[in-house]
């Protein structure tokens, strides 16, 4: 998927030392990407990370989204915890929080409302349940429920969170320091069921 190699040791980041496009085995490359808290997938080397440095071709957000799951290969797990296998290359990914964002709320007459996550548009998305959203108490971000394999949570983009934050309901006198406890959404009242707030008693304790 790379025809160049780049070649950057990361050892000043603090992170385990890796050159990109290394081939540990014959006929193997590996590549280290980092996904940032607004969803843009990045080389894990490029030094100024914004909208012009990440990759935005569909098809291989698509694909790399496709193939993401749990870093269980025995290297760079600690640093590097999610992994994309494209064909040969072994795609090693860290994140700024979780490595599924949701960016848009996709909604249209006649069928369910469904989140887009990571630049997949139609293509990469998970069913919008209200009831499933959760502010963690501390960083004060919203998440909802993703793919399995991409850890099973998902962070909601600062700017749709901002959208959405407007549709919830505190309990009177609460609204600045508590967390919500209802959800409006098409007409309904949702109960919050915080049903994520176990996946982050899970990282702490595992921490």
């Amino acid at each position: 998927m790379r025809s160049v190699n780049r070649l950057f040791s990361s050892k000043w980041r603090g992170l385990s030392s890796y050159t990109q496009g290394q081939s540990p085995e014959a006929r193997i490359r590996e590549y280290f990407y980092y996904i940032d808290h607004q969803g843009q997938l990045f080389l894990d080397d490029t030094k100024v990370k914004n909208f012009v440095t990440c990759f935005k071709d569909q098809r291989f957000l698509v694909f790399f989204f496709n193939r993401l799951k749990l870093n269980e290969s025995g290297r760079y797990q600690q640093d590097f915890p999610f992994l994309s296998l494209c064909g040969r290359e072994r795609n090693f990914v860290r994140c700024d929080d979780q490595p599924i964002v949701f960016t848009h709320l996709l909604s249209e007459a006649g069928l369910e409302d469904r989140l887009s996550y990571c630049g997949g548009g139609a293509k990469l998305t998970v069913p919008f349940q209200p009831e499933s959203l959760f502010m963690q108490p501390v960083s004060g971000r919203l998440y909802h429920p993703g793919p399995e394999r991409g850890g099973g949570v998902g962070l909601v983009r600062s700017a749709l969170a901002i959208d959405l934050s407007a549709h919830f309901e505190f309990v009177t006198g609460q609204e600045s320091s508590g967390q919500p406890t209802h959800f409006m959404w098409a007409g309904r009242r949702h109960t919050l069921t915080k049903e994520l707030e176990t996946h982050f008693h899970a990282q702490k304790d595992s921490t």
